[in-house]
């Protein structure tokens, strides 16, 4: 598993809530093998990031980087039962940390309608261009082992045990 902590803050770790979030790496391969990714872009900011969102009581990561995916860019798939990665990121307010355990989900399905849709853009990028645009930093890190896991089973030499690259 990937994992890449944002650690540039000066807060104090006891003061320090974690709030676990679940999202997942969406992507497709074209015809030629090409692997695109969906990312949504952020309410508050407009940034492009993953579908993620809080993980509820009664939920896995799986569960909700699933729940998510739909709500927020309406796709279905493959999704991978473990966790690939992990990031964290700080909003407004520095005593909350973000902790965002991601899957991958091989989009199998695109829906016309969803419950974001009128609130939230979504857009498919090649790979290299989705670790430019997106926004956390810890995302372009996971973004930079998927590419590279993705090239190595391409190859027919994977890394790793991620059995939907």
């Amino acid at each position: 598993m990937f994992q890449d902590d944002e650690t540039a803050r000066n807060v104090d770790q006891g003061s320090l809530e974690e709030i676990p979030q679940a999202g997942a790496i969406c992507f497709r391969r074209n015809g030629r093998g090409e692997v695109k990714v969906l990312l949504v872009a952020s309410r508050r900011t407009g940034r492009w990031g993953l579908p993620k969102g809080h993980v509820e009581s009664s939920e896995t990561s799986k569960s909700t980087a699933e729940r998510e995916a739909f709500e927020e860019a309406g796709v279905k798939g493959a999704l991978s039962p473990e966790v690939f990665g992990s990031f964290t990121y700080f909003k407004d307010n520095p005593s909350c940390r973000y902790e965002v355990s991601v899957h991958l989900l091989e989009v199998r399905s695109i829906s016309r309608e969803f419950p974001e849709k009128d609130v939230r853009k979504t857009k498919w990028f090649r790979l290299q261009e989705a670790i430019e645009q997106a926004g956390p930093p810890g995302l372009k890190v996971l973004l930079r082992c998927f590419e590279l896991e993705a090239r190595a089973r391409r190859n027919s030499n994977p890394l790793c045990s991620s059995a939907a690259i």
